[in-house]
Order: C-alpha cells, then structure tokens, then sequence
C-alpha cells in the first residue's frame, strides 16, 4: 500500500531512540499507539507493500504519525501504557465490555494490597479497566521498582522473596510504617490515572523537605524518582535541547543530534581488579538506570586498549543480539589511540556509531568523523563541557566499582 508523500516523510524522518508512535486520521483522531525501542526500526515497516490485515487497514486510514520519546524501553512502555487507557484508540482495542478487561484492585486494609483482577465484587479501590492484561501486568513491574507495594492475598507473618529483591517494602514485619506505605500507594494511583504531573508536583515537595531536615541520602532517591517520572511522557517539541547537544552536531560534523551518549572509563592500578563502565546519557544528562559495569575478564596485564576492546565487545554485541537501540555517540576517556581502539572494534562489529575521544592531561578532542583528527574546540565553549561532564561521571563510575572490587578483594584475603 503506497502512503502519502507527508506520511512517509514523517516516517522516514523518525529517530533511532526509544519511544512512542501515534497514527492520527485526516481529523487527527488517533488510531493506533504503539512503542519501539527504535522508533526509526519499527516505523519503516509500515512502509512495506506486504503488510497484512489490519495493519493494512490502519494505514488505508493513517494520514499523519506524531513521536513521543523515551529515555529508555521500560519508560517507552509506561508511555504505551498511560497513553492507550487514555485514547482508547480505534486499531489497539474495542472497548465494549468493560467486564472483559483487567483492574487493578487496592484492598481495604491498613497496608493494602496491590493485584490485578477481571472482577469487581467487594469494597475495595478499583482502577480502570485497562485495555491490554500483558501491558497492564509490565507497566506495574516496572512502577514496583521505584514504589514498592505488597500483592499477597493475605498479610503474613513473615515476608518473602518480594521482600529481599526489594519488591516489597515488608509491612508483615513491621518494615514499613502505615503513613509511609500510604504515600507508595498515592503515588503508584498518581501514575496509573495518568497523573505524571501531579505526582512530579508532590515529589518535588517531598524532596525539599528531605533536604530542608538534611536528609540528602532520600532526598537524592526523590531526585531520581522525578527525574524517571519528568522523562516518561515527554513530546518531542518539549524536548529543549541544549547549546551543547547543538554544538556538539557541529564542532563534530554529526548528521543527527546526539540525544543519546554513551561514555566510557578503565580503571585499574597495575592491572588489578581492572574494571570498565560505561555511563549513559539521554539529552544532555545522566540516566542513571542504563549505567553498565564491567569486570575485566579477559585481560590480565596493564593494557587499557584490549581492556577497552574487550568492554565495547561486551556492550555493543548485546545490543546487537537483543535488537536493541545504539546510541547516537561514543565518547571514550582517553587519546587518539584509544580512539582508533575504539573505531577498530565498531568497524569489527560492522557498526557505524561516531566516536569522539577526551585526552586526559591537555583535554585534546580526537573525532572519528571524516576531517581533522583533531577537533578546535574552545575551552569554555558548550559543547566541551558536555563532553568533560560524561567524561568526569564515566571516570568516577568505574572508579567507584574499582574501589568496590578491591575491597572485596580484601575481604577474600582476610
């Protein structure tokens, strides 16, 4: 089926990142909602000519598709999630008999429990009903993480797995006091109605109070919670790029902005305990929850080029196999040598990622793009202090588990 010359354009056009896709009609009426781990992967198959049933029938009707970015697959998910049970749309679900679709049921209790359920016959909260029972089911996986909640059917007299992998915040042996587990619930019905900025709202609350009694160590967990949650449902014209996202493009000729960087450390002291990581981040700043550590496995002398090697092997071929988004710049702390390290194994890996490398003494710039090696950049000029900040986290990152290697390593010995 041939697409309007706009549509197809819009669709050619979409990024290599995670997110959310909307198919709208002539009226702008949505159609179909869907997610990707790469929107520019999944979006170029409505374009074959051999699509089937119904996708074949949304894209007679599909005049315009709009995206939605997500920093990473789970938050993409989550916007899936939030945006189906609030459009309904046409192509995703039929919505005739409520009775047929999942709620999440909160009991009425002291520390109420958390579960899914197709029906309603007591007293309790229910919310919904959602549209899709597997997408209902990852989205509350994923919310669990960041607020814990209880899903027995009965409180125990002991706590359980969900317990010690943090899933549960243990109300059974007096873990969690009742006005706090309250909170974990306001917030949990914040998101499942679709409350993201309400819920911001009282985080950012919650958060100046902790600091204010100097509480830092919960006021920083708050930080992290409003920074997942502010990221989770964000157009794509709200997205304020920075100066130097801008000014990277330009000072290293990129073709698309580098939403996505992913900066990478080696940390050893005379080949011992030698670890790599590899820091993330999403327009301009840290994301934290796709930070990756690496112990070094298979290089047993001081050698930071095969350390190097052996860390982007491990990072780049995952992706590969799980089909996964690459980033849209690598930025390695280290020379020109580390550079062409580092685009010698891309090029094994048939990848084609730009690279961009920090020295650690002079702070030379080295580019793989076409050009001078060397990139001018000025010293206080956007761009390199974007590029010194994922160099300065990625340093700190994999020196921070060397530490923690070593002193395991102690613990051994003693």
């Amino acid at each position: 089926m041939e697409q309007s010359p706009q549509l197809r354009k819009k669709i050619l056009s979409a990024p290599d990142s995670p997110g959310v896709y909307l198919m709208r009609d002539g009226s702008g009426q949505v159609l179909y909602v869907g997610k990707a781990n790469s929107l520019k992967q999944r979006l170029r198959h409505y374009l074959r000519r051999d699509l089937a049933g119904k996708t074949q029938i949304l894209m007679s009707k599909a005049a315009a598709v709009e995206f939605r970015l997500a920093p990473n697959e789970e938050m993409a998910l989550l916007l899936e999630f939030k945006l189906i049970h609030e459009l309904k749309p046409r192509y995703n679900v039929s919505l005739k008999d409520d009775k047929s679709f999942p709620f999440v049921r909160i009991s009425p209790e002291e520390f109420p429990a958390l579960q899914v359920t197709r029906k309603k016959n007591d007293a309790a909260l229910y919310l919904g009903p959602y549209t899709n029972t597997k997408l209902l089911k990852s989205a509350l996986k994923i919310i669990r993480r960041e607020f814990s909640f209880r899903s027995c059917r009965r409180l125990p007299k002991q706590s359980c797995i969900y317990q010690r992998i943090n899933l549960c915040p243990a109300p059974c042996i007096g873990k969690i006091r009742q006005k706090e587990y309250q909170k974990h619930l306001e917030n949990i019905i914040l998101i499942l109605k679709g409350g993201k900025d309400s819920l911001i709202a009282k985080l950012t609350k919650s958060m100046q109070e902790k600091s204010r009694v100097q509480d830092f160590e919960a006021a920083g967990r708050i930080r992290d919670q409003i920074m997942v949650w502010s990221k989770m449902s964000a157009h794509p014209d709200d997205f304020s790029y920075s100066n130097e996202l801008k000014e990277l493009k330009e000072s290293l000729n990129l073709k698309e902005l580098p939403v996505r960087i992913e900066g990478f450390d080696i940390s050893n002291i005379s080949g011992k305990q030698a670890a790599g990581a590899m820091v993330s981040f999403y327009n301009g700043q840290p994301d934290k929850s796709n930070y990756r550590r690496f112990r070094i496995k298979t290089v047993k002398r001081v050698d930071d080029y095969r350390m190097l090697t052996e860390v982007l092997q491990r990072r780049y071929r995952r992706l590969l196999k799980e089909k996964k988004a690459l980033p849209d710049l690598l930025l390695i702390d280290g020379g020109k040598g580390h550079l062409l390290t580092a685009a010698k194994q891309l090029k094994a890996l048939n990848l084609h990622i730009p690279i961009v490398s920090i020295a650690k003494e002079k702070e030379n710039i080295y580019s793989s793009q076409p050009g001078k090696l060397m990139v001018d950049l000025v010293k206080d000029q956007a761009a390199i202090n974007l590029i010194r900040r994922i160099r300065d986290e990625a340093h700190r990152f994999a020196l921070s588990y060397h530490h923690l290697l070593h002193k395991k390593e102690i613990f051994k010995k003693c």
